[in-house]
């Protein structure tokens, strides 16, 4: 099996988080790669809409 290269840092943390995740599928069951997309999804909407991820810890005001 040929190695998966590592995907391209874009220097924001939840978004690298990730897409290292949905590089690492290859070596998963398919069964567990839906939910892998769709945090995937959920991270990186959070991100261009400017808010938290949802499991970000909330600040106070």
């Amino acid at each position: 099996m040929s190695e998966v290269p590592a995907p391209p840092q874009t220097g924001i943390e939840e978004v690298d988080a990730a897409l290292t995740e949905v590089a690492e599928l290859a070596g998963r069951p398919v069964s567990e790669h839906a939910e892998v997309f769709e945090s995937a999804h959920a991270v990186l909407r959070a991100t261009l809409d400017g808010r938290p991820p949802a499991d970000a810890p909330s600040t106070p005001a």
